[in-house]
């Protein structure tokens, strides 16, 4: 079985992928830069665009929790609320400092995964098309091939 797979560019899948646009600065503590702030607290960034099912598996996954630890934030604890990414025990120095970027690629990364496997599954659907016209045809040219001559 031959498999055609047919290539998105980088450029497209990179437009495509999801993002953060902004953190939701009415979301913070009230205390931020008092001495009664909290060292750690939820942030909450808008995504720029609606996350997809298979996109918000990829950011509550284990792989995306195992990632952020490898990068040095263990801690970190993310889920999703509608078009917002909630990023827990972290703070905005710690996002601009490093986080924020990395947050950036995971989410590039899982975009670009969901994107592969659609791709893959489009090319597999395709090929089972092709094989089962091609059965069809010739089991019309098997049953057109009997002859019921005397």
């Amino acid at each position: 079985m031959t498999m055609t797979i047919t290539t998105t560019s980088p450029d497209t899948i990179e437009r495509t992928a999801l993002g953060l646009r902004s953190v939701l600065v009415g979301a913070l503590p009230v205390s931020l830069l008092t001495v009664d702030a909290p060292e750690r607290y939820t942030v909450e960034a808008v995504f720029s665009r609606r996350p997809e099912r298979e996109e918000i598996d990829g950011i509550l996954a284990a792989s995306t929790r195992r990632h952020l630890g490898d990068e040095g934030y263990p801690t970190i604890e993310l889920s999703v609320s509608d078009r917002r990414l909630e990023i827990s025990n972290t703070n905005l120095e710690e996002l601009r400092d490093g986080l924020g970027t990395v947050l950036a690629q995971r989410l590039a990364a899982i975009s670009a995964e969901v994107v592969a496997a659609r791709l893959v599954a489009a090319a597999r659907a395709q090929e089972s098309s092709r094989v089962e016209h091609r059965r069809a045809a010739a089991v019309i040219a098997l049953a057109e091939s009997i002859s019921f001559v005397r």
